[in-house]
C-alpha cells in the first residue's frame, strides 16, 4: 500500500533531517551532539510507534474488511517495518562514509576543519543511535507488531521476508561496532598528525637542553578535551579499572619517574641504555597489562582506546628519529608531565603508564647519550608548567 511507503519515507526523511544538523551552518555556534542524539532516538522510537499505532486504528477502524485485505494489511506493515529498517542503516552508512556522501556534498554543510569535527561527532552519534536501535527500539517494535498485527502472510516470500528482529538487531549491532571503531580511528589521525609533525620538525640531535614542557603537550590534552566533550554528549559512563600500584600495593605517585627505579650509570652510556631497558623488561615479567581491548559504549572506554592508539603511535615516530642527550630528556620531561591528566580521563592507569614507559625506552634506544634529567630538576620543570597552566586558566576569556 503506498500510505504505509509513504508514512515509512517520511520517518526516514525526519531522523536524516535530525542526524544531519550535527553538520550544519547556523551561525550560532556548534549544534549539540546530545540535542542530535535526543532527537533522533525519539524519531526512531516514538515515529516508529506511532506509526504502528496509526496502521493498528486503521485496522481497528475497519474491522468489517474481509479476512484476506486484513492479513494483506499486515503483511505490508511487517514487510514496511523491515524495509524501513534497512534503508535506515543504509543511510547510516552513506552518512559515515565522508567522501562518498552526498550529505557533505549539499548546500551549507560545514568544511573545512570544522567540517571534520563536526564528521566525527555525526558519526559518534551514529553508533550509540545504532547501539539504541539494537538494544531499545527493536525490542519495543517486535512487541507491538507481536500483539497488534499477527496473522498475515498471504503475500508469499517473493515480496521479501515479514519482520525479521533478529537480522534488523544484527545489522545495527555490526553497524554501531563500526561506527564507534570509525570515530576512534578518526580521531586518532587528527592526534598522530600532530604527533607526526612535532617528532619530525626540530633536529633532535642538536636538541638544547630542556627549559620547559613543550607546547605539543598542551595541544594534545586539548585534542582530548574535546574527545571529552563529545563522548560526554553522547555515551554513558563506565567503570575505571586496572589503577597502577607500587610494591607495598599504594597507588603510585604521579611523580613516579620510571627512569629513576634503576641508578644510571653516567660514565658508561651503553651501560646506562642496558639498564633501562632491564628495568622495562622487568616490567613486563611482573604485571600482565593488557593494552588494546575491546572498545565498549562508554566514555572512558573510547577516550582510553585513542589514548593508547595515539602513545603507540608517538612511540613509532620516537623510533624514527635520533636524540641527543638533551633531546632525550625534552620528551623525557614531556612524558612525565603527560602522566597526570591521562590518569585523570582513562579507565585503565597501568596500561597508559606502561605506554608511556615504552616511549621512554623507544627514545633512550635512539639516544647517543641516554642520561636522564636529574629528579629535582625534572620536578621544578613540571611545578612551573603546572602553576603556569593555572594562571593561564585563571585569566578571564
Amino acid at each position: 500500500m503506498s500510505y504505509i511507503k509513504s508514512a515509512f519515507s517520511h520517518l526516514l526523511q525526519d531522523i536524516s533531517d535530525s542526524l544531519l544538523k550535527v553538520l550544519k551552518k547556523d551561525g550560532m555556534g556548534e549544534y549539540s551532539l546530545e540535542v542530535a542524539l535526543d532527537a533522533s532516538t525519539k524519531a526512531v522510537l516514538q515515529g516508529g510507534m506511532n506509526i504502528l499505532q496509526e496502521f493498528r486504528k486503521l485496522l481497528d477502524h475497519n474491522s468489517g474488511i474481509l479476512v484476506r485485505l486484513r492479513e494483506l494489511t499486515i503483511d505490508f506493515v511487517q514487510e514496511g517495518i523491515q524495509d524501513f529498517f534497512r534503508q535506515l542503516e543504509d543511510h547510516f552508512l552513506r552518512f559515515s562514509g565522508r567522501n562518498n556522501s552526498s550529505a557533505f556534498k549539499d548546500h551549507g554543510l560545514v568544511e573545512g576543519a570544522q567540517g571534520d569535527k563536526a564528521f566525527a561527532g555525526l558519526v559518534l552519534v551514529l553508533a550509540q543511535l545504532s547501539a539504541f536501535i539494537e538494544q531499545t527500539v527493536i525490542p519495543k517494535i517486535t512487541e507491538e507488531i507481536a500483539t497488534s498485527f499477527t496473522g498475515g502472510s498471504v503475500r508469499g516470500y517473493e515480496y521479501g521476508p515479514a519482520f525479521v528482529p533478529g537480522e534488523i538487531c544484527r545489522k545495527f549491532r555490526s553497524a554501531g561496532e563500526k561506527f564507534l571503531h570509525l570515530y576512534v580511528n578518526v580521531r586518532t589521525q587528527r592526534i598522530s598528525f600532530l604527533l607526526k609533525k612535532r617528532f619530525s620538525t626540530p633536529n633532535w640531535v642538536k636538541h638544547k637542553e630542556p627549559r620547559e614542557v613543550h607546547m605539543f603537550v598542551d595541544l594534545f590534552l586539548q585534542e582530548l578535551e574535546a574527545i571529552g566533550t563529545e563522548v560526554k554528549q553522547t555515551l554513558p559512563q563506565g567503570k575505571r579499572k586496572h589503577r597502577r600500584t607500587d610494591s607495598n600495593g599504594s597507588t603510585a605517585s604521579s611523580r613516579r619517574n620510571p627512569l629513576r627505579e634503576e641508578k644510571l650509570n653516567r660514565s658508561n652510556t651503553q651501560k646506562a641504555r642496558s639498564q633501562l631497558l632491564e628495568t622495562h623488561l622487568a616490567k613486563l615479567f611482573k604485571q600482565k597489562v593488557e593494552i588494546f581491548t575491546k572498545v565498549e559504549y562508554t566514555q572512558e572506554s573510547v577516550v582510553t582506546t585513542i589514548v593508547k592508539l595515539s602513545l603507540k603511535s608517538l612511540q613509532e615516530f620516537v623510533r624514527l628519529q635520533t636524540f641527543n642527550r638533551s633531546g632525550f630528556q625534552q620528551v623525557q620531561l614531556d612524558i612525565q608531565f603527560l602522566r597526570i591528566p591521562l590518569r585523570e580521563i582513562v579507565e585503565d592507569e597501568a596500561a597508559i603508564d606502561f605506554l608511556l614507559d615504552e616511549v621512554i625506552v623507544a627514545t633512550a634506544e635512539r639516544c647517543l647519550d641516554p642520561i636522564p634529567l636529574e629528579p629535582p630538576i625534572l620536578d621544578k620543570l613540571i611545578q612551573a608548567k603546572l602553576a603556569k597552566s593555572k594562571e593561564q586558566n585563571a585569566i578571564p576569556s
